[in-house]
Order: C-alpha cells, then structure tokens, then sequence
C-alpha cells in the first residue's frame, strides 16, 4: 500500500487557488483511475490501484498549515511506513507549470510540508512539487497563493496536473528514482 496525499484548503472558497494544487492533482489521479472520494473525520479518502499497485489518496479537509495531525493519522491508521508516502503540493520557487520529484527534504518555506514533517517527525517522504511562481512584486505571497487562479495561468497548471497525474503512475510502478529521472526537468545548459 502507498499513499498520495495531495495538500489544499478544504472548502468551496478555495477551489480555484493555486494552493490547492496539491488537490487538483489527486482528484485527476482519482477521476483517471475511476476512485471516489468519501470523507472519513478530517480527510477525504480513496483507496484502490493505481499501475496495478494499491493506493490510498487522500486530502486533509484541515486547513493547509494544519494537514501534518491528518496525515499522520492516516498512516498510522494503514501502518505504512514513510517511504510509502508522497506529498503533492504547490511550489512557490518553481515557475508555473514545472513538476519538481523529490525523494525527501525540508519544507521549503511550505506551511503544509512543515506540519507534516512536525507530526510525523521525518522528511523521509517523497515531494512532488507544482509550479506556481512568484507573486509579483509588492504582492503578499499569502494572498497570492489564496488568490484564485488567472486563466492565463490555468491552462499551464491543467497541463501541469496531467504531467503530475503521469509522474504518480510513475512512481507507483517504478519508484522516486525513475520518477525523478523522468520527470525532473534537466538542467539548463
């Protein structure tokens, strides 16, 4: 068993913000595999196979700098072990529409990352990263990231969700390495 746990903020309000890339990317991965989402106390869970390997994914319905409790509750509940773990979330250091895999690290500045990393004492999880960009300047990043998305910028991130999508079937069937090898942008030259 693995799991995916893809970060937002629960609630109608924030839907469309690119914080919650983290949770368009698991509702795709779900919708393409044909898994429904049902809220079980503060997350919402599916669970079934992806690349022929079972999985649960899930999003904590507690506000993002709240998700670590959540998730930590969810994997002691499936007595997994944190390499068994992805986080999906945006990414602020990125430009929009770049993936980023990573097979452990810090938060990264991310609220959502941090409070994993404090409840379940380890960054010995596997990251996958959105590209959201920088605020313009003079812009407050909280409120950027709240803010709901541009169409000039959706389409980007739709592609980057499907990217995303692909990565996961990636790493389910073939590991972090081969996901990071493959999907991680090369360096520029």
């Amino acid at each position: 068993m693995r799991l995916i746990v893809g970060l937002g903020n629960p609630g109608q309000k924030y839907v469309g913000t690119r914080h919650n890339a983290g949770y368009w990317v698991v509702d795709a991965l779900a919708v393409k595999v044909g898994l429904t989402f049902r809220r079980q106390g503060e997350a919402a869970t599916a669970q079934g196979r992806v690349a022929d390997h079972p999985v649960t994914l899930v999003k904590p319905q507690a506000y993002m700098n709240r998700s670590g409790p959540v998730v930590a509750a969810v994997i002691d509940d499936l007595a997994l072990d944190i390499s068994e773990v992805i986080v999906v979330h945006d990414d602020l250091d990125l430009d929009p529409g770049r993936l980023r895999l990573k097979s452990r690290g810090g938060d990264g500045g991310h609220n959502g990352v941090r409070s994993i990393i404090d409840s379940v004492r380890s960054n010995q999880f596997a990251r996958l990263k959105i590209g959201i960009g920088r605020p313009p300047a003079g812009k407050d990043s909280a409120d950027y990231v709240l803010a709901t998305t541009p169409s000039c910028e959706r389409a980007l991130l739709e592609d980057a969700v499907q990217q995303a999508v692909a990565a996961l079937e990636c790493w389910m069937a073939e590991g972090v390495t081969t996901a990071m090898n493959r999907f991680n942008p090369s360096p520029s030259k």
